[in-house]
């Protein structure tokens, strides 16, 4: 018995021996010890948390290191790593320094939570060296959310042509923080939007229901969405009234003719056409045509009001003017001629014309009524269905059995079952349905 404890003891002995070497050379270098073997120490590491718009939540997280190299000089890669949501976030610095330096990297929040950090070294080829495990912080972030915003700037009701202007608001100041700025997309609008376009003029926008619609999603899976809806309408003609100054007043009298416009919209933008007879008059586009230069006459005065949206509206009058006092004899003869009135003569044509007309016009009635063929029969429509009788004027039952009801209808049955009843009335059968 007391042999076999000696063997089991020796064995136990001689299994630690062997397993003794391999967790000496198992066991993994400590951070120090890595930063060590690149001839670097950590004198001191200090996390500082942050307040930055003074709300009483830390929102960031200042890592303070203070290395000391016993190289000639070392360049670094020092990278601050932030897990939350598992979604990771860095903050890298490039240090070169010989003896000793001190290192700040600043963590801001991106969002409110639990954010796990961690320090990194890396060599300047970016291999890593050795890293330090740092507190799990509750942060709350102070930097601008995405924020997406469209305002319209316009009247209760918008019609084409009036002033429509868009604003366009844009906020993101933590997907750039990070390197993780994305992408706007605007829809709705009938022409390109680039992002530069921060209002927008929709008072050229052809009239329409418009639903515009931005939205932004940054490289953290932050998103912001904004929606704007409205309505531009036709704006209608113009509408406007001619107001004449000089009507039925002699040529040596001033002559205008006046626009003026009853619907209350701006002249900007207004196109006017003044015609006279029917012919334009060339570089008259004014709210005022003078008429001074006219001759004497009758004359269609007409105004043809076009907006630049092609909307056009037309008025007209009619300006008399009369000769004056002083014409010589030549400018008489070429005015137009003056009816008499009552005063004008005229030559009677007598009874024996009148006679002759009616004996005319009697012959040629005569002629047309003995020329007429006689007209040709009418067709007249159909008087209802072709009666189903026999020759005695009997009902045609068609070989089918018949049997008469109580209400005194005969019937007629199919062999599918199917029953006819008989019209009196039409003589005709119809099928049951």
């Amino acid at each position: 018995m007391a042999e076999s404890r000696w063997h089991a003891l020796v064995l136990a002995v001689m299994m630690a021996a062997l397993l003794l070497p391999v967790g000496s050379v198992s066991a993994e270098m400590t951070t120090e010890e890595r930063l060590e073997a690149e001839g670097l120490t950590v004198l001191a590491l200090r996390n500082d948390t942050i307040d930055s718009n003074q709300d009483g939540d830390i929102d960031a997280v200042r890592v303070v290191v203070i290395l000391n190299s016993t190289a000639a000089s070392n360049e670094l890669i020092v990278k601050l790593r932030g897990l939350h949501k598992e979604r990771e976030v860095l903050e890298t610095q490039e240090v070169a320094f010989s003896g000793q330096t001190n290192i700040t990297v600043v963590y801001d929040a991106w969002s409110t939570g639990e954010h796990d950090l961690r320090l990194d070294f890396l060599d300047a080829n970016g291999e890593f060296i050795a890293s330090y495990p740092l507190p799990t912080f509750m942060l709350t972030p102070a930097l601008q959310v995405p924020r997406v915003q469209l305002a319209l700037n316009a009247g209760d009701s918008l019609q084409t042509g009036e002033l429509c202007e868009i604003t366009r608001t844009f906020a993101d100041e933590t997907g750039p923080r990070y390197g993780e700025t994305g992408v706007r997309t605007f829809t709705g609008a009938p022409f390109s939007v680039l992002d530069s376009h921060e209002t927008l003029d929709c008072a050229s926008w052809p009239a329409g229901d418009y639903e515009l619609k931005e939205t932004y999603r940054n490289g953290l899976g932050q998103t912001a969405e904004s929606t704007l809806n409205f309505t531009i309408q036709n704006r209608p003609a113009p509408a406007f009234k001619l107001l004449p100054t000089g009507h039925e007043n002699t040529t040596e009298t001033p002559c205008s003719v006046r626009m003026e416009l009853t619907d209350g919209r701006p002249l900007d933008g207004l196109t006017m056409v003044w015609r006279v007879k029917g012919d334009v008059v060339e570089g008259a586009n004014s709210t005022v045509l003078d008429c001074s230069n006219l001759a004497a006459g009758a004359y269609l005065i007409a105004l043809e009001v076009q907006t630049d949206k092609q909307i056009t509206s037309t008025q007209a009058i009619n300006l008399i003017r009369l000769p004056a006092a002083d014409l010589t004899a030549d400018e008489r003869a070429s005015l137009p001629s003056t009816s008499l009135g009552p005063e004008t003569a005229t030559e009677s044509v007598g009874w024996m014309s009148i006679g002759v007309l009616a004996l005319i016009v009697s012959i040629f009635v005569f002629l047309l009524l003995v020329r007429n063929p006689e007209p040709e029969p009418l067709e007249l429509p159909s008087l209802g269905p072709t009666p189903q009788v026999l020759a005695d004027g009997s009902p045609d039952t068609e070989g089918l059995p018949t049997t008469l009801d109580d209400q005194g209808t005969l019937w007629r049955q199919h062999p599918s079952g199917a029953l006819d009843w008989w019209d009196r009335e039409w003589s005709v059968w119809h099928r049951w349905e």
